[in-house]
């Protein structure tokens, strides 16, 4: 460094920003290319009227391996000099015709600011040290708070109170620094300055804080944080809940809280061979100053210069983020990532290669996959016209049994998500869910901290033992689930944030293992409030099938013996990603047809829910119309539609009947029920029975329970109005014959054009005579009156057991 003038002149930084402007004027990308390549980048600033210059470190890298190593080992001593470096290249270049210049006339003291980005090492967080001080690194981390965005005094400019005279450009360096001494030789002022704003730079500045991603956290360890500072364009670039690259450098900056911080700090005190005084009393040595310590604290901060978000994606541009609203829907595909999707579209029976694709490490379970992938697709978000927000987000509930693989779905799918998080029912509260109200260390004022659904705005919420939550934190979720806002009314601030997230939650049945004998209700602890607000609810039950069991064990034990080799999905994980990026960019409208098939298919479930003897999970409502709605537009985008056809309708109605909205029924088995009489007086054929083989004599007959109760419910019925005529007539039998009854049954069904055979018939009438034998004999709902022994000697017995007379037994009452 040499004196000049008063001013000492750096002489490597100098030779840097020259070697830096002919990278600038020279490079191209690629070699044989018309013009240089930051050209076109200047053109890309001029369009956006951006004072921004984003340089590709790699280019460095190629161009000059002394430049790259000047600027990564010494970044904070000539960014100065670079950006210097950028003012000179744009302003060499004239402004066409008709192009405005970025720096005009009239300002021409506009800085240009640099960004680097793609750095080849990126650290994690734990390893910024203080070797790192002033080095030009990336680090990748998770933004957990952002603060507002304020002005920040970058160079002062300066009025001397005693002698008037004006300090120019005098550098903050982290903190207000006014000038050491007025350069008025006559005037010795060394503290009484007034700072003039209009004259002075300011930017903007924001300050985020950001944790370490989990997978980087070391077992037993808590994640650690880190505090960023954005300044000028790439301020707001970032947002809670992102995984985003910092590009930038490493400084030390003092700690403000820990030294003013009231209380006593510790202080070493040194051990060994003490002193006495002149009262007897051993003295120690008396706080740190004595040993040369100074008592001065000071922490890493890490000032960037370009922020990415890291979503997964290749070849991402680091300009296109937008600030306002969800960018997901704008983001701009290349040629080659659409063809990628349009050829995985043509694959053939690619729907179901899709399904088999997600979570290939667990066998089976497709309905729970094809949810999976609706659900990752989502439907489409619409505002009304007075403002109302219409959910698009699909929330999914998996019950199930233990060890049925609910939480490798849930891990799945907060891996393939980038703005996604997991978390644990048990373990979370309600402001840890929503948002919490905290206060600002060294502001003090209050600030919101976003809990786990708004950081997973735009993405995926999976909460795995959704049943052990408390009821007062399961309520903090009502109003995110269905109006996907979260609103805080405390310590001063009200505020509604939002919370666009779908939710995917995980739950034990009741006592352990789920009872198929009882509805939804009583086997989840959840209220209907939350059941009604998910729009597909499965069940997983372990039950034991021996080739099931085999095929199973057979892919676990492959899975552990070959790892990756053993598991061969259709496409990997990689074009997923890109292929659910693409379907999400689509907005799928509802075509007439659709709409006809949608009211039909509602009317239908409505009815179906108010038939008597039928078990539903829980009643349906306009919930599940919108449910279909949501459900179809995800569908008609896994097949890159963009109208909704009739059968991605019934394709989404299907799938809501398969869910266990409308629940399984267990099934009902009657063959200990089915008529074995034979004729009384008949030697030759008691043993006929016993004689024929029991699979090809006797089939097994076995009906769901919702065929049995609703079977049983008209017969009661229907035996109860011949009870109330007889009492009302005065005349006629209590009872009525069997025979009679299932005549009575068999007619009103027909009439309903129920059967389309008279061996369906045939089949009815004997599962009617097996229903009746068993509400007899083990409900005892039934009773006989009268065994119908008047019946000719050579009658069968079949005919005998028509004849005889039932009715209601007294002491039962129907629901």
């Amino acid at each position: 460094m040499e004196a000049f003038g008063g001013f000492f002149v750096d002489e490597k930084a100098a030779r840097v920003e020259n070697i830096f402007l002919e990278f600038l004027k020279r490079f191209k990308e690629p070699e044989d290319a018309a013009e240089p390549f930051y050209d076109i980048e200047m053109e890309a600033m001029r369009s956006r009227e951006s004072t921004t210059m984003y340089v590709d470190f790699a280019h460095v890298m190629r161009f000059n391996d002394v430049l790259q190593k000047a600027i990564s080992e010494e970044y904070l001593r000539f960014e100065p000099y670079l950006r210097n470096a950028c003012k000179r290249f744009v302003m060499e270049q004239r402004a066409g015709e008709n192009r405005a210049p970025i720096i005009s006339d009239d300002s021409p003291n506009k800085d240009i600011n640099i960004a680097f980005y793609n750095i080849p090492m990126l650290k994690r967080l734990r390893e910024l040290g203080t070797a790192e001080i002033g080095k030009l690194t990336s680090v990748m981390g998770v933004v957990t708070r952002t603060s507002e965005v304020r002005p920040e005094l970058l160079q002062g400019t300066f009025k001397c109170l005693d002698c008037g005279n004006v300090v120019k450009n005098v550098d903050q360096q982290f903190k207000y620094t006014e000038p050491i001494i007025c350069v008025n030789a006559t005037c010795q002022n060394r503290s009484r300055w007034a700072l003039l704003r209009q004259d002075s730079k300011f930017t903007d500045w924001q300050r985020v804080r950001m944790q370490e991603t989990s997978k980087e956290i070391p077992a037993g360890s808590l994640p650690r944080s880190l505090d960023v500072i954005l300044r000028h364009e790439i301020v707001e670039k970032a947002r809670a809940g992102d995984t985003v690259i910092f590009t930038g450098t490493v400084v030390a900056v003092p700690d403000v809280m820990a030294l003013t911080s009231p209380g006593d700090r510790a202080e070493c005190r040194r051990e060994g061979p003490q002193r006495k005084n002149g009262s007897g009393v051993q003295e120690g040595v008396k706080g740190l100053k004595s040993l040369g310590v100074r008592d001065l604290s000071y922490r890493l901060a890490f000032v960037a210069n370009s922020v990415q978000v890291a979503d997964g994606r290749r070849d991402v541009d680091i300009r296109d983020r937008d600030i306002d609203g969800d960018g997901s829907e704008r983001q701009k595909f290349t040629d080659e990532e659409e063809d990628e999707v349009v050829r995985m579209r043509n694959t053939p029976d690619f729907f179901n290669k899709i399904v088999d694709s997600i979570c290939p490490t667990v066998f089976g379970h497709q309905e729970i996959k094809r949810a999976l992938l609706l659900m990752l697709l989502g439907g489409v978000h619409k505002i009304t016209h007075e403002g109302i927000n219409l959910r698009g987000d699909i929330n999914v509930c998996i019950v199930g049994d233990p060890s049925c693989a609910k939480s490798q779905f849930l891990k799945y799918t907060a891996g393939i998500v980038p703005r996604s998080v997991y978390t644990s029912g048990k373990s979370s509260s309600a402001a840890g869910l929503t948002a919490t109200v905290a206060k600002e260390p060294e502001t003090g004022e209050f600030c919101i901290e976003a809990g786990a659904l708004m950081l997973a705005d735009n993405g995926i919420c999976c909460i795995d033992e959704f049943d052990k939550m408390d009821i007062k934190d399961q309520v903090a979720i009502h109003e995110a689930m269905e109006q996907q806002t979260i609103s805080i009314t405390k310590a001063g601030i009200q505020a509604t944030l939002n919370a666009r997230t779908s939710i995917l939650a995980a739950a034990n049945p009741t006592g352990g293992r789920y009872d198929k004998s009882k509805p939804l209700k009583y086997n989840v602890a959840l209220p209907p409030a939350i059941l009604s607000r998910f729009d597909l609810v499965y069940i997983m039950i372990d039950e034991p099938d021996e080739n099931t069991d085999y095929h199973i064990a057979h892919h676990i034990v492959r899975v552990h013996q070959k790892k990756e080799e053993a598991l061969s999905p259709a496409f990997s994980t990689a074009e997923l990603k890109r292929y659910f990026a693409f379907a999400k960019s689509l907005k799928p409208q509802l075509s007439s047809e659709a709409k006809k098939v949608l009211v039909e298919s509602y009317v239908a479930l409505r009815r179906g829910d108010s038939t008597p003897g039928t078990r539903v999970a829980y009643r349906m409502t306009v919930r599940q119309l919108e449910a279909l709605i949501r459900l179809s537009e995800a569908i008609a985008r896994s097949h890159l539609e963009r109208i909704v056809l009739p059968a991605h309708v019934r394709l989404a109605c299907k799938l809501l009947k398969t869910s266990i909205i409308s629940v399984e029924s267990s099934e009902i088995d009657l063959s200990d029920f089915q008529d074995t009489y034979v004729p009384a007086d008949d030697p030759e054929q008691p043993g006929e029975p016993d004689d024929e083989p029991a699979d090809g004599g006797q089939k097994k007959l076995v009906i769901t329970e919702e065929h049995f109760q609703r079977i049983t419910q008209a017969l009661v019925m229907k035996l109860r109005q011949h009870e109330e005529s007889v009492k009302k007539d005065g005349d006629g039998l209590a009872g009525m014959k069997q025979g009679d009854l299932i005549i009575w049954y068999v007619e009103q069904q027909n009439a309903q054009g129920a059967y389309r055979s008279t061996d369906e018939v045939k089949e009815e009438v004997k599962c009617i005579k097996a229903i009746i034998e068993r509400l007899i004999q083990r409900e005892g709902h039934l009773i006989v009156i009268d065994e119908g022994s008047a019946v000719a000697d050579d009658g069968a017995a079949v005919r005998r057991t028509e004849h005889r007379i039932l009715a209601v037994n007294p002491n039962y009452v129907i629901d």
